[in-house]
């Protein structure tokens, strides 16, 4: 069956199971867990797109919930944690009220967690993996007619569906997946083995896409892919002359997109440095609407770790491109992901990491203690650092970049910044934020009229976590 069949296919689903719900006597609820990167929090946006056509409403209290969804991850050990917590609180609820459980996302795609579930949590009612998302309402309708347990979990990799509905948690912010699965095979990583390997959307869907979005007064968008950057690649079509609008590579999209009216600003999320090819940093360089805080995974600032990591670059090729961005890409900042205690890492390892983060001084830093996943080659390697050793190392590199972000905040302050005014603060509902080029956050003083508004500001203040600004009249 093609996708477009498919996809009719389950908005039939979806209205079935919209006329079952239609002669309940109750309005029913759904909640959605999400657990993971940007990808999973996408994926969770379809569902509830899906789920809320079947005629459910949304609500984050379980107790009130009549469906409840998890959205798994696989990437660190405390997800599978958080997830076995919150069924053992619903097995409590489900024994006094009749709900269905649903779970999906990377951590089905392994069979052991599913052979998990299977066994310990019985009282589960739909198991679906990240190649079968956009069966969910097909899934819910057969538990709602048949009242048999599903398991829907494909190993193949999976096809790219297009015109099933989203229900986005932001109306000024949108994440546009642009690519699925990853290639690279890193030694610590699972996500090939769950994602499958790269699939790209096709330009001219991501594009009219965008323009909707546009349309309908978003102002920033983020591209999202397990290896961003090396959109298209493994496109055999391109090379048949099937391209649109010249659109054939990463740095291409970004051209296109740059010139959709409406659209303030372009981020892209997680890219892989073996792929910043010179026209991509161009490209980087030439749009004005991408922003130019760019994220450059290291991982590690030890050649002999990045090696044992399967990242195909050194230590010095990376600062190499560092180099070259820098010189190429005005107002640069960087932000980067760091794993400490990957397998085989000694100190002197540890201290290059150390080193790295002190020549780039990165905006941000995402800092993560290496969790052994079943299934991936640095399980089965033999020298794994002891978790005291991992902790210690964690909390210097914590101390590290929490003493860079001081020096970088002040750079900031008495210089204009645009940002993106967002709505209020979550902390103080006196005072709005925003967003910078940089991704720094930007408190202010101000009136609704800024939400949805990119304005100057002058930054007059910083407190580690954010700026405080003051509006620039125009």
């Amino acid at each position: 069956m093609d996708t477009k069949q498919e996809v009719k296919n389950q908005i039939q689903f979806i209205e079935e199971v919209k006329k079952i719900n239609e002669n309940s006597k109750e309005k029913l609820k759904y909640t959605i867990l999400t657990f993971g990167c940007q990808l999973n929090e996408n994926d969770s946006e379809k569902l509830s797109g899906m789920i809320e056509d079947m005629g459910y409403l949304y609500t984050q209290n379980f107790n009130d919930a009549n469906l409840v969804i998890f959205n798994t991850c696989c990437v660190r050990e405390n997800a599978e944690d958080k997830l076995f917590g919150k069924l053992g609180e619903l097995k409590k609820i489900k024994q006094e009220k009749e709900i269905i459980i649903a779970i999906g996302g990377c951590m089905m795609q392994e069979k052991n967690m599913t052979d998990k579930i299977h066994e310990s949590y019985p009282f589960v009612d739909i198991i679906f993996g990240t190649h079968t998302l956009h069966k969910f309402p097909e899934d819910l309708y057969n538990i709602l007619k048949n009242k048999k347990k599903i398991k829907d979990i494909v190993d193949i990799d999976g096809k790219i569906y297009e015109g099933l509905p989203i229900k986005r948690d932001n109306n000024l912010k949108a994440s546009i997946t642009i690519m699925y699965g990853c290639n690279n095979f890193c030694t610590y990583c699972i996500v090939p083995y769950v994602r499958g390997r790269e699939r790209s959307r096709h330009p001219k869907d991501i594009l009219e896409e965008i323009e909707n979005l546009a349309k309908q007064g978003y102002k920033e968008i983020i591209l999202l892919g397990q290896n961003v950057n090396s959109y298209l690649v493994a496109e055999k079509w391109k090379e048949t002359g099937e391209e649109y609008k010249g659109i054939n590579s990463f740095a291409t999209l970004l051209n296109a997109i740059n010139k959709i009216n409406g659209i303030e600003r372009i981020r892209f999320i997680s890219p892989h440095p073996k792929d910043f090819t010179d026209d991509v940093i161009e490209a980087i360089a030439k749009c004005e609407k991408v922003c130019k805080l760019i994220h450059l995974p290291l991982q590690s600032g030890s050649t002999k770790i990045l090696k044992s990591m399967n990242r195909k670059y050194s230590k010095e090729q990376y600062l190499t491109l560092v180099e070259k961005m820098q010189n190429k890409i005005p107002n640069l900042t960087l932000s980067t992901d760091v794993i400490v205690g990957f397998a085989g890492e000694t100190e002197e390892d540890f201290k290059d990491t150390l080193s790295v983060i002190n020549k780039v001084k990165f905006e941000q830093v995402y800092m993560f203690i290496y969790s052994i996943r079943e299934g991936t080659p640095g399980a089965e390697m033999k020298n794994q650092v002891p978790d005291e050793i991992k902790h210690i190392r964690f909390n210097k590199l914590k101390t590290l970049v929490e003493s860079q972000i001081e020096i970088n905040n002040q750079k900031y302050i008495g210089t204009t910044q645009k940002i993106l005014v967002e709505g209020k603060s979550k902390n103080n509902q006196q005072m709005y934020t925003g967003r910078t080029d940089s991704n720094k956050v930007v408190i202010l003083d101000g009136t609704d009229r800024l939400i949805g508004k990119v304005i100057n500001v002058k930054i007059v203040s910083e407190h580690m976590w954010y700026l405080k600004g003051k509006l620039i009249e125009q």
